[in-house]
C-alpha cells in the first residue's frame, strides 16, 4: 500500500495507534501514577481530533471494501468532536471510581474500540465490512454498559444490551445473506445494478434493517433502551444516546439512499409508519418518567422518530438535513447528559425531583441544562429549532403534510414534558436542594463545548450550507 492508501484511512490508523501506546502504557506505568494514563487518552484523542480536520481525499481500499469522501471525512470529524466531548465530561466519574479501581485503561481501549467500529461501519464499501464494524462497535459497549460492577443495576443492563444486540445482529446477518442470495454480491455498487424487488429481497431488506433499528431505537425495537441507559454508567448511557445512534443513521442513510434506493417505493412508506409511532411512543412514555436517565432515554426515542422524516425524502436536501440535525443532536444531548453526570457524580441524585431549586444553588448548571432541553424542543433561537425546521422542510418537500403535522404535535409534547425539568429547576422549591459545588476542569471545558455548539450552530452557522454540498456524494 502506498502512503496516500494509509492516509485515506488516517482516523483508524490512528485510532488503533492510541489503543495499543494506552495498553502499553497500563502494562509500564505504576499502579500509584494510573491516574496519569486518563490525561494521557484525553492529550491524544484530543490530538486525533485535531488531525481529523486536515483534508483528506476521495478514494477507496481493499477493492472496494472501504471507502471514503468527504461527507464520510465530515462524520467522522464529528464523532470525534462528540466522544471528546463525552470524555471530558467522563474524566471527574472515572477518577473518582474507575480509577480507583484500576480499571481507568480499560474503560477508554473499550471506548475507542467501539469508535473504530464504528469508522469501519460508516466507510463500509461492502457488507462484510459493514458487519465486522457493527459487532466492533456493538460488543465493546456491552462490557462498557456493565462497568459498574458493584452495582447490580450496571451488570443487568450488560445482560439486556449483549442478549439483545446479539439477536439484532443475527436477524440483521440473516437478512445480508438473503441479499447476498438474490444479488449474487456482497460490495454495494455491485447490488445497486441488480437489485430487483422479489419477495426474498424484500425480507432480506426486512431483516438487515430490523439490525439497524435496533441501534437506533425505533419502534419497535425500542424495549432495551430505557432499561440499559437507567443501568450503564451515565457516560456510556450518553454514548449509545448520541455517537451509536448517531453512526447508525449515518450508515442507514447512506444505504437507503444508494443501495437501497430501487426499494424506495417499500422502504419509504416503511419509515413513515416507524416515524409515527416512535415520536409517539418516545414523547408518552418519557411523560411519566422521573429518573433522569430513563427520561432522556425516551427522549432519545423521540428524537428518533423526528430523524426518520429526513430519512424518508431520498434527496439530497434529506441528506443534508438529517446530517445537520445529527450534528446539533450530538451537542444537545451531550450537554444534558453532561449536566447529569456532573450533578450524579457530586451528590449520586438522579432523579427530576432533586433538581428542585437546583438554579438557586447551580445556576450554571441549570442554565445549561435548559438550554439544552430548549435545544431537544426544538425552540427558537437555539440549533434545535433550526434542526427540526429543516427536517419538516424536507418532508414537507415531498408531499408528507400529514406526516409534517403528527410531528409539530409531538413537538408540542416533548416541550410539555422538557418544562418539567425547567420548572422542577427554576420554580419549585425543594426542601432538600442539590448543594453547591464546582465541577473539575473537564467537566467545565466539556460543558463549554456543548453549549458553543449549541448557540453557533443556531444563531449564525454556515454549516447547513456546508453538508448540502456535501451530500451531492450519495444522491
Amino acid at each position: 500500500m502506498e502512503l496516500n492508501s494509509f492516509l485515506l484511512m488516517r482516523h483508524e490508523i490512528l485510532l488503533l495507534a492510541i489503543i495499543l501506546l494506552l495498553i502499553i502504557a497500563e502494562i509500564f506505568i505504576p499502579n500509584s501514577k494510573k491516574s496519569s494514563i486518563m490525561h494521557l487518552a484525553l492529550v491524544f484523542f484530543g490530538i486525533h481530533t485535531v488531525i481529523g480536520f486536515f483534508p483528506l481525499g476521495e478514494s477507496s481500499l481493499f477493492g472496494g471494501m472501504f471507502r471514503s469522501n468527504d461527507m464520510i471525512h465530515f462524520f467522522k470529524n464529528v464523532l470525534n468532536i462528540g466522544v471528546f466531548t463525552l470524555l471530558l465530561q467522563s474524566a471527574d466519574w472515572l477518577e473518582k471510581n474507575m480509577v480507583q479501581q484500576e480499571r481507568g485503561t480499560e474503560f477508554f481501549i473499550l471506548l475507542f474500540a467501539s469508535l473504530l467500529g464504528m469508522y469501519f461501519m460508516i466507510s463500509a464499501g461492502d457488507f462484510l465490512m459493514f458487519y465486522i464494524g457493527l459487532e466492533l462497535s456493538t460488543l465493546p459497549v456491552a462490557a462498557l454498559a456493565a462497568f459498574e460492577i458493584m452495582k447490580r443495576e450496571s451488570g443487568e443492563a450488560g445482560i439486556k444490551f449483549i442478549l439483545s444486540a446479539a439477536l439484532a445482529s443475527g436477524v440483521s446477518l440473516f437478512g445480508i445473506s438473503m441479499l447476498y442470495a438474490t444479488t449474487g454480491s456482497i460490495y454495494f455498487e455491485d447490488i445497486i445494478t441488480v437489485l430487483t424487488n422479489t419477495n426474498l429481497t424484500l425480507l432480506g431488506f426486512i431483516l438487515f434493517f430490523a439490525g439497524l433499528a435496533f441501534k437506533i431505537s425505533l419502534v419497535p425495537f425500542h424495549f432495551w433502551t430505557a432499561d440499559v441507559y437507567q443501568g450503564a454508567p451515565i457516560s456510556i448511557a450518553s454514548y449509545l444516546s448520541v455517537i451509536s445512534k448517531g453512526a447508525a443513521v449515518f450508515i442507514l442513510m447512506i444505504l437507503l439512499f444508494t443501495v437501497l434506493k430501487p426499494l424506495m417505493y417499500i422502504w419509504e412508506n416503511l419509515l413513515y409508519g416507524l416515524a409515527v409511532i416512535t415520536m409517539f411512543t418516545g414523547n408518552l412514555f418519557a411523560l411519566r418518567q422521573q429518573n433522569m436517565k430513563r427520561f432522556l432515554a425516551y427522549s432519545s426515542i423521540a428524537q428518533a422518530g423526528f430523524i426518520l422524516l429526513g430519512l424518508m425524502t431520498g434527496t439530497q436536501l434529506g441528506t443534508a438535513t438529517v446530517v445537520y440535525f445529527v450534528t446539533i443532536y450530538i451537542f444537545s444531548n451531550l450537554a444534558a447528559f453532561g449536566v447529569v453526570q456532573a450533578i450524579s457524580t457530586q451528590t449520586g441524585k438522579e432523579n427530576m425531583d432533586d433538581y428542585e431549586g437546583l438554579y438557586r444553588t447551580n445556576p450554571k448548571l441549570s442554565l445549561i441544562m435548559m438550554l439544552a432541553l430548549f435545544s431537544l424542543a426544538g425552540i427558537p433561537p437555539v440549533a434545535g429549532f433550526f434542526g427540526k425546521f429543516f427536517l419538516f422542510t424536507a418532508a414537507a418537500s415531498e408531499g408528507y403534510y400529514l406526516l409534517v403535522f403528527i410531528a409539530v404535535v409531538n413537538v408540542t409534547i416533548s416541550l410539555y414534558y422538557y418544562l418539567l425539568v425547567v420548572r422542577a429547576m427554576f420554580v419549585r422549591k425543594g426542601e432538600d436542594p442539590i448543594p453547591y459545588f464546582r465541577s473539575n476542569f473537564y467537566m467545565r471545558a466539556g460543558l463549554l463545548i456543548t453549549v458553543m455548539g449549541i448557540l453557533a450552530l443556531g444563531l449564525y452557522s454556515p454549516l447547513y450550507d456546508y453538508i448540502y454540498k456535501l451530500s451531492a456524494a450519495f444522491n
